[in-house]
């Protein structure tokens, strides 16, 4: 096993749904292969698809996941898919390159330019210390929040004493607690601590936000900590659309279960009948998680 980068854009060629699935050609078969079992981080490329002129990517590091398995894509003989578990997004991407510092090694020229090679495929292995390195710089503030080298202003050498910190890091990102406090910052940061269904936004007394963060399509049954399967929603909504008594279709119209929702609760969503998604459109609700919820979960 080894850790990997795997490269996916906002609209991507392939069959890709980060959170779930990464869909690539034969000839990175072998270095996905290597993966599995291991962990990965999700780099965004800096065109935003294949159309002439594309740009706007991040050219970051944005999330980290598991790779489970691979089976072939049965519609092309020659693409397969690497399936995902325990996907979470970084607090903040990472830049391949930060001032002077290359995150990857062997992206970097002697002269310290970027080597165009490596840095085109779609695939490519890290070593342990460089994956702790990103992963340490993605959740910083988390991590490190006293600013002790964990993120871009680490002291040299870091390289090597990384490989200290990488099963207690690795630990925390898999730990339910962490999961669940991350997945509740990344979702109603892109909420800005509003319900998307009523339009409330309560600060308690301590300058928190009363509004919770709930999955679209629900951890029990295999739902990502992804903000594209989240919605911010206040503690009365929240219960209901967990219970299955509210919706969402494709187009943000909020759907109500048929004589289950009183009128107190109606007379509090938005005028309009429809959910606010997030300011930024990257971040919306996915509508493969909105079809799991109302299928699945919805008892309209």
């Amino acid at each position: 096993m080894v850790k990997a980068v795997f490269t996916t854009r906002v609209d991507p060629t392939y069959d890709d749904l980060p959170e779930v699935r990464y869909h690539f050609p034969r000839n990175y078969l072998r270095a996905a292969e290597q993966a599995i079992g291991d962990w990965i981080v999700y780099y965004e490329p800096r065109r935003k698809s294949d159309a002439p002129g594309s740009k706007g990517g991040r050219q970051s590091y944005f999330a980290t996941a598991r790779v489970t398995n691979i089976e072939q894509d049965p519609s092309r003989s020659d693409h397969y898919y690497a399936f995902i578990a325990d996907y979470l997004e970084f607090d903040r991407p990472v830049p391949f390159k930060e001032g002077e510092r290359y995150y990857e090694s062997t992206l970097r020229r002697e002269d310290g330019g970027t080597r165009l090679g490596p840095f085109r495929q779609a695939i490519r292995t890290v070593p342990d210390h460089e994956y702790d390195q990103i992963l340490q710089a993605g959740f910083a503030t988390v991590l490190d929040p006293k600013g002790t080298g964990f993120g871009p202003a680490s002291t040299p050498g870091l390289a090597e004493e990384a490989a200290v910190f990488e099963r207690p890091v690795i630990e925390s990102v898999v730990a339910r607690p962490f999961r669940d406090a991350a997945f509740a910052r990344h979702v109603k940061m892109a909420y800005d601590d509003t319900c998307a269904i009523t339009g409330i936004k309560l600060i308690n007394g301590g300058g928190g936000a009363e509004v919770q963060a709930a999955h679209i399509r629900p951890v029990a049954a295999k739902g990502p900590d992804s903000v594209r399967n989240g919605v911010a929603l206040s503690g009365t909504i929240h219960w209901m659309f967990d219970r299955g008594l509210i919706s969402v279709d494709d187009n943000y119209t909020i759907l109500m279960a048929r004589d289950q929702v009183p009128d107190t609760i109606t007379r509090l969503m938005n005028a309009d009948g429809r959910l606010r998604p997030p300011r930024i459109p990257e971040l919306s609700p996915h509508p493969q998680f909105l079809r799991f919820h109302r299928e699945e979960v919805f008892k309209g």
